[in-house]
């Protein structure tokens, strides 16, 4: 006598995709809220401007996210609310207003280097979002914006001063520091670094500074083995800042010294900051940047994040 039952491996199959279905039902009541706050002082920016980063940089960065409906789908929406929590926390759109002149030409340095990069707009993002994309016309109109915020000129009599008098004070006070200044997190200055060898140079024209990144043995020796993906543990860099001046004639050249800043890996010591140890030690005095504060360095790590893929570092070393 014939039966119409299902074979065993079908029914178990069918049970398993249904039980599947149902908690898949399940999790979507299981959401996070992403509320969209009032905004408290929105980019002011030239329309053309404004437009390329609204379209590519808000529905994280600002108060005015707009979800798709496959963004609200969850897991999917459970990496969409926790994206959208960290860009606001690292730079919010909506609350430009908080920040100072300097600070705002800083982000929007920062926001563009970071596109240039490759690292912004997260390539998984705009692989959904394919609006979100920078075109290379995009990104020529950013560049552009940033250039016309910034008014180059000859260095006054009293910058080249101030300048030539710091050198003058080095000069004479050559003499090894007793007790060197400790960042909060426990890394101190390292002054061997003017022994180690230049590997590449950025300039910051939103803030007028230049800046030579150095790198100690193991950095060197990591570069010429190219086996820079990850660092090697041990590996230092130091990223030393002067002031921008440019005198008469047009030249450019460093003046006054700004700052320095470390990268020390190690990944079982720093494990906890991307395998990283960050300080920064700020005027000749050597200031530790942050204070007594520890958490200056989330601010690192926040700038660094998107840089992941070459191990959170943003200049690369020039090739010969």
């Amino acid at each position: 006598m014939k039966t119409n039952r299902k074979p065993l491996y079908q029914r178990k199959a069918f049970l398993i995709i249904l039980i599947l279905f149902a908690g898949f039902l399940c999790i979507q009541f299981v959401r996070p809220d992403v509320p969209n706050p009032p905004v408290t002082g929105d980019l002011q920016a030239p329309a053309d401007v404004k437009a390329i980063i609204q379209r590519a940089c808000y529905d994280c960065h600002s108060n005015n996210t707009n979800l798709r409906w496959y963004d609200k789908i969850v897991p999917i929406y459970w990496g969409v609310a926790s994206h959208i929590k960290q860009g606001r926390a690292d730079l919010n759109f909506s609350e430009w207003n908080r920040l100072a002149p300097a600070d705002q030409k800083g982000k929007l340095w920062e926001s563009v280097n970071q596109i240039i990069a490759g690292a912004m707009p997260l390539p998984g993002y705009t692989a959904v979002h394919t609006g979100a994309k920078v075109s290379a016309a995009d990104l020529a109109v950013l560049k552009n914006y940033l250039a016309s915020m910034v008014h180059s000129k000859p260095a006054d009599t009293a910058v080249i001063n101030a300048a030539d008098r710091q050198y003058q004070y080095w000069q004479k006070n050559r003499t090894a520091v007793s007790k060197l200044p400790i960042a909060a997190n426990g890394i101190s200055y390292i002054p061997d670094y003017k022994n180690w060898q230049p590997i590449s140079t950025t300039e910051r024209f939103d803030n007028n500074t230049l800046r030579v990144i150095f790198g100690n043995d193991i950095a060197v020796k990591a570069i010429k083995e190219n086996k820079i993906h990850p660092w090697p543990n041990g590996t230092i860099f130091a990223k030393v800042a002067w002031a921008q001046l440019q005198d008469k004639d047009g030249t450019t050249h460093t003046g006054e010294f700004k700052q320095v800043e470390y990268m020390i890996k190690d990944d079982k010591k720093y494990a906890s900051t991307y395998g990283w140890g960050w300080a920064r030690f700020k005027t000749p005095k050597m200031v530790p940047y942050g204070g007594s504060n520890v958490m200056f360095t989330t601010e690192c790590m926040n700038c660094h994040k998107p840089m992941a893929a070459e191990d959170f570092v943003f200049t690369q070393p020039i090739k010969h």
